[in-house]
């Protein structure tokens, strides 16, 4: 026996992807010519795979505010947020992350990842229950074994179950936290945000949305799938990430408690990780006034959403539920998946090839995100590589 022996189907999987030729797990982009346009893996592609969905990570004024930082602090922090790791920068936008959310206070993490797993790993503890969307993403299923609460699952975006499931807590609804997201990442799917909200309202509990897909493209101000519905005040804490619509690295959680403030010196990711480059900061901060200030990026991205969805959905293949700028082929061949992974890399379109236990099904996935970036006639050329796949 080894400790490397449970590591074997995957040492199996990626050799036979070598015999092939074929490697979509770590595919690298040796040049970025733009934001929609990069050379993967030796083809010169569209990036239909990025969940760059604004299109910001060439924006000059996002790219200006972070040089600039660079030169007046320097590359990085050097320290977590408890230690030297707090610049105003930092507060700064913490304070603008509340006012967009017209909430009154946020904690700014390292990553997305550190902020929904440092968050649901540190609002319930032993004692309480966590009752969560059984398609969570990973870093709220890891936050939250790590809090030692008890976890029940409800049915992917189903309210009734949910509410079932609070209905057999009795009062133990008083220790409760309600976990879902506002859209969920493989399949682009929204929850039911009003009939969840509804529920919560019944029952009690407390409730955690991850807007980190839906943040910056639904909603009157971007805010995402609560403002979208109207819920807002139903939502005790929304966490999301920056490296998605504002094109960065970070992650937030913003809420009208103010027992958030003690919360951010008990939560684990954020007292022991070093806090965010100033550069991240500075190319944030301008990515959030580009959103307020452009609502035309979010019609853009949604045209551009509609577009693909309509042509893929023509062209016969099954997709995800419903238009948005997640759009996913559903394949029930793990082989024809990758054959198809590696036949869209050589016609010059780069998407996300999906596996089991990624995918939220025993089936694979060919997920594209796109971006306002996009042009009419690259959202066209994705369509084309799609249509010359073998039958």
């Amino acid at each position: 026996m080894s400790l490397f022996d449970k590591f074997q189907p995957l040492i199996d999987i990626r050799a036979e992807l070598e015999a092939l030729g074929v490697m979509p797990f770590g595919a690298v982009t040796e040049k970025l010519l733009s934001a929609t346009e990069g050379i993967v893996n030796g083809h010169r592609v569209i990036l239909a795979g990025t969940n760059n969905y604004l299109g910001l990570t060439f924006e000059p004024e996002c790219i200006a505010a972070a040089r600039q930082a660079l030169e007046e602090q320097g590359t990085g922090t050097t320290g977590s947020r408890m230690a030297n790791g707090t610049f105003a920068d930092h507060l700064r936008l913490e304070q603008e992350l509340a006012a967009f959310f017209d909430r009154r206070h946020a904690i700014v993490f390292s990553t997305g990842y550190a902020a929904t797993m440092g968050m649901s790993s540190t609002l319930a503890g032993p004692g309480d229950v966590i009752v969560m969307d059984a398609d969570s993403h990973a870093s709220l299923y890891d936050g939250v074994r790590l809090s030692g609460a008890d976890i029940i699952r409800f049915r992917h975006n189903d309210p009734d179950d949910l509410a079932k499931r609070l209905r057999r807590l009795g009062e133990r609804t008083e220790n409760c936290l309600i976990i879902t997201e506002g859209m969920f990442s493989m399949l682009g799917d929204q929850a039911p945000l009003a009939e969840i909200a509804a529920v919560k309202r019944e029952y009690g509990g407390m409730l955690l949305v991850d807007e980190a897909h839906s943040l910056g493209m639904l909603g009157e101000h971007g805010r995402g799938v609560a403002e979208r519905d109207g819920v807002e005040k139903d939502v005790d804490f929304v966490v999301g990430t920056f490296s998605k619509s504002l094109g960065a690295i970070g992650g937030y959680c913003v809420s009208n408690h103010p027992q958030l403030e003690a919360v951010r010196f008990a939560t684990r990711s954020y007292i022991f990780t070093a806090s965010p480059s100033p550069s991240v900061i500075a190319s944030t901060r301008a990515a959030l006034r580009i959103l307020q200030r452009r609502p035309e990026l979010r019609e853009r991205l949604w045209d551009n959403a509609r577009r693909l969805y309509d042509g893929l959905k023509a062209l016969g293949f099954q997709l995800s539920p419903e238009p948005s700028p997640v759009v996913a082929v559903t394949i029930e061949d793990r082989h024809q998946a990758i054959a198809w992974w590696n036949e869209l890399l050589q016609h010059g379109a780069y998407v996300n090839l999906v596996m089991p236990p990624a995918s939220p099904g025993d089936y694979a996935l060919l997920r594209c995100s796109v971006s306002a970036a996009h042009t009419p006639d690259q959202i066209d050329h994705i369509l084309a590589a799609f249509e010359r796949l073998p039958g």
